[in-house]
């Protein structure tokens, strides 16, 4: 956020559902059709979902609703230097790529190792360890941000270890499992979304034309998503067997069955 402005980082951050469409595909852990409906649906899709991300980020429009309980206190600082925003951009990038990377991982290692709620426990546990080395390493002359206060820091602290940590990575272990990692990917623009709605009832911001627009593509984009994976998962049809007989033509079939061995002898 130093290095880029926070409308340009939300924007960039909805490349995520791209990137692990394409890492899907190359892994073979999603299978393209192009000439089947429901590949058609989902590349469409993932393409909508994070277009209308872009339009609800980067397209502002008139005011359709104005402040929510009064006047905004809340000022957006998009003041930063622009000869960073390309390194920003990049890093930007970067993290959505080891997201993609990351959910890929997710469902390769769920093949072989079936249990959601324990592999999140040993990401979290690993990434504690990794946080807090890192911890040490850039704040090992600063002992004052170990200190644990009874504040909105604790809070925000333990909600997101429980919640966007402990509890995300299990549900997301769930949900790659049985839906693959394009459908859970391609759920993340609806966080802005929510983000959108949340501030206008939360932050008093003002609700624009584009961020509804974007909003509607977005949910079309994540029902195509949605559909085009349903139909991966249909029950596939009914195996006929040639020999299922009730009891009474079991008797039959046995009793006739046994005629011709006598008639044979």
């Amino acid at each position: 956020m130093k290095y880029t402005t926070a409308t340009f980082a939300a924007a960039m951050t909805n490349i995520l559902p791209a990137s692990a469409f394409i890492l899907a595909c190359i892994f073979r852990l999603e299978k393209i059709k192009v000439k089947c409906i429901r590949s058609q649906a989902k590349v469409v899709g993932t393409i909508a979902s994070v277009a209308g991300a872009m339009v609800m980020t980067l397209i502002k429009g008139p005011v359709l609703l104005g402040t929510f309980g009064g006047n905004s206190h809340y000022q957006n600082s998009d003041d930063t230097d622009t000869q960073h925003i390309l390194v920003g951009s990049i890093m930007i990038a970067l993290g959505c790529f080891s997201c993609a990377c990351f959910v890929i991982l997710q469902a390769i290692t769920l093949k072989t190792y079936p249990a959601p709620l324990s592999l999140a426990s040993w990401i979290c546990f690993l990434g504690t360890l990794e946080t807090a080395v890192v911890a040490m390493i850039m704040e090992w002359c600063n002992p004052s941000v170990w200190y644990i206060k009874w504040d909105m820091r604790l809070l925000s602290i333990v909600y997101t270890g429980i919640v966007c940590s402990g509890v995300l990575y299990f549900v997301q272990g769930v949900v790659v499992k049985s839906r693959g990692p394009v459908f859970v990917t391609a759920v993340s623009p609806l966080c802005t979304v929510i983000v959108a709605i949340m501030g206008y009832f939360i932050l008093a911001e003002e609700l624009f034309l584009g961020r509804v627009i974007g909003a509607i593509i977005t949910c079309l984009g994540l029902y195509l998503v949605a559909w085009g994976k349903s139909k991966d998962y249909t029950p596939s049809e009914p195996v006929i067997q040639e020999f299922i007989f009730s009891a009474d033509e079991g008797i039959v079939k046995n009793e006739h069955f046994a005629q011709e061995i006598i008639t044979i002898q």
